[in-house]
């Protein structure tokens, strides 16, 4: 089974373990609308089934600009209690595998709440991170007035929230709202280089693991312990313990020898 779909707002490249998206509208700056809502829908439906690492990105030197203020301009009450952006910036954070937020340039509004939404954030020098909703007249309805706090800490959540700071890049990495900074050519090979560890990890415990990082507090620690009663019984465990076992035998067994056998010269 493949990612088949006929994205408009989207580009879309699959891989055996992972699939990159690159948010495609550069005409304004890759806005977040209905149409990008929906084709991000489509992603995660597959995801869902198939699951692999997500990369998400911009294209033209741009995450994200924010919402599409056209759109959002017109939006009344009901559309407000539909959760649009909310709805599937949720969908993406609980997706079975990690996602990577790979953010270049303007990262703002709902591209920022979108970012908040990945496992890992990394950017570029040129990155613009914030929320300058409360400016417009809104707030930020889709994730960051609880899921910043819990990134960076309620002060410095307050000051982008509520003060509107737009933070550079030396300053998310400071506070840990992005873990890497990589010049923007080769911010995407950052990304995939981060996959690569996640994919060499055994892919039911990463998935396992993810999903109890998330639980509420008060379900550990007996989360933990079904959780890894599950993984105590897999194949893989097994397997990946064993070769372990063997390479630590062969080394020691190697360094014995070298030892009984020194070189002389």
């Amino acid at each position: 089974m493949s990612l088949n779909g006929d994205f408009t707002t989207l580009l879309v490249e699959e891989r055996d373990d992972r699939v990159t998206v690159l948010l495609n509208r550069p005409e304004v700056r890759n806005a977040i609308d209905q149409q990008m809502v929906d084709e991000l829908h489509q992603v995660c439906e597959y995801l869902e089934r198939e699951p692999k690492i997500l990369i998400i990105a911009g294209v033209d030197g741009v995450f994200a600009s924010g919402a599409d203020i056209g759109q959002l301009r017109e939006r009344r009450r009901d559309d407000a209690l539909r959760g649009i952006n909310s709805t599937i910036f949720v969908r993406i954070a609980k997706l079975p595998m990690p996602v990577i937020a790979a953010v270049d340039g303007y990262c703002l509004g709902g591209g920022a709440e979108l970012a908040y939404a990945a496992d890992f954030r990394i950017g570029t020098p040129s990155l613009r991170i914030g929320n300058p909703e409360t400016g417009l007249g809104i707030m930020a309805a889709a994730g960051a007035t609880w899921r910043l706090k819990e990134l960076v800490g309620e002060p410095v959540a307050k000051e982008i929230l509520l003060a509107g700071a737009v933070l550079r890049a030396e300053e998310a990495l400071r506070i840990n709202l992005i873990t890497q900074i990589h010049e923007a050519p080769v911010l995407m090979e950052a990304a995939h280089n981060l996959a690569d560890r996640i994919s060499r990890q055994d892919p039911l415990a990463v998935r396992i693991t993810k999903s109890v990082f998330h639980a509420p507090a008060e379900a550990h620690p007996v989360i933990d312990t079904l959780a890894q009663g599950m993984l105590f019984e897999s194949q893989a465990k097994f397997d990946r313990m064993q070769a372990f076992l063997d390479k630590k035998s062969a080394k020691q067994s190697s360094g014995k020898q070298s030892s009984d056998n020194p070189d002389r010269t």
